[in-house]
């Protein structure tokens, strides 16, 4: 039988606790009210090393001290103190990350610079035209097959354009083992007309798809010598008439692919495909109506993993509540069979 323990969630230690620290907290919440001598004699461990660890709590602010005694705080205002405290180095992270995007063009000329002095200019060059892209990016991996083509999708034109003109030569490509394609594209294009039809015949070719809120620009990388850039950072391809520069050099490529992997970390992988997963089918069965214990005999499966796969959905779509993430799995297309 599959270990149903990897579906559980502990939402202190999700949150930045550690083992130690979450059992302690759970500890003097049971408590309610103690001395530092109560909670070591709960804990059974030495009074000064719970000391230590109760006062990482208290700047934690998931504990209080008064008088002498130790009151945990209600988990509803604890966690949200821990939600707050992730969601200002979330922001902070996607600081750094716009950071590294703006410091592209100085790679570029620093790069520029030094490849000028050893040898003369980096080859870069304008490409003008959407078959000219596409047919490019084909005629690439049939050189070096298997070609891994990592993809940025940020508005729904493009995305238009590609599902209605240009997805049927690379998900040929992908079916015949000449590429490996991953994108990320803006959740908001999935109800597109065509969309839906396309990413499924990508991902049933072994594509990968996820999903983001923003896309932060389009860019793409074929391989590790070639990358494409927009005219402009930021901006789409068809405002431009489809003109782009491709670079062939591995530190452009080498960003490139490392802000497609910090991208592709934070984005939502698509439920589509063959609809097995149990996250996805247990919330289809709940937007229905159906309670817990219906959901399992409806499914075979116990009532604890049920809830399980209800904690891992509310996991993958960042969501606080079950009400959350059935909003947020109606808002990406999850409940659409």
């Amino acid at each position: 039988m599959p270990d149903e323990s990897r579906y559980a969630v502990d939402p202190l230690q999700t949150l930045g606790l550690d083992p130690a620290q979450a059992a302690l907290y759970t500890s003097v919440l049971r408590l309610h009210r103690a001395t530092l001598a109560e909670v070591a004699e709960a804990m059974g461990g030495p009074a000064d090393k719970v000391s230590r660890q109760l006062d990482d709590l208290v700047k934690l602010g998931v504990v209080d001290e008064q008088s002498g005694e130790y009151l945990a705080r209600h988990p509803a205002g604890a966690l949200g103190r821990l939600i707050a405290d992730r969601l200002d180095r979330l922001a902070e992270e996607s600081r750094r990350i716009d950071s590294a995007l703006g410091s592209i063009r100085g790679l570029i000329r620093d790069y520029d610079a030094g490849r000028d002095y050893q040898s003369g200019p980096f080859p870069v060059e304008l490409v003008s035209g959407a078959d000219v892209l596409y047919e490019s990016v084909v005629g690439m991996a049939v050189q070096s097959p298997p070609m891994t083509l990592l993809t940025a999708i940020p508005d729904g034109r493009t995305m238009t354009d590609f599902v209605r003109k240009f997805a049927d030569p690379w998900i040929d490509a992908q079916e015949r083992g000449l590429l490996e394609v991953r994108a990320v594209i803006p959740v908001g294009t999935l109800p597109l007309p065509g969309v839906r039809d396309q990413l499924t015949r990508l991902l049933e070719a072994g594509g990968g798809v996820r999903t983001l809120d923003r896309v932060p620009s389009w860019f793409m990388t074929a391989g590790p010598e070639a990358a494409g850039l927009p005219a402009l950072w930021g901006g789409n391809l068809p405002d431009h008439a489809y003109n782009f520069y491709l670079v062939r050099t591995p530190i452009v490529v080498g960003v490139l692919r490392s802000l497609f992997e910090e991208l592709w970390g934070r984005a939502v992988p698509m439920p589509w495909g063959g609809g097995s997963d149990g996250v996805v089918q247990v919330l289809r069965l709940a937007a229905q109506g159906m309670c817990d214990e219906s959901i399992a005999r409806q499914l075979g499966v116990s009532l604890r993993t049920v809830r399980a796969r209800f904690a891992e959905a509310m996991s993958r779509l960042g969501a606080q509540s079950r009400f959350h993430a059935g909003v947020e799995a109606a808002r990406r297309g999850w409940l659409v069979q």
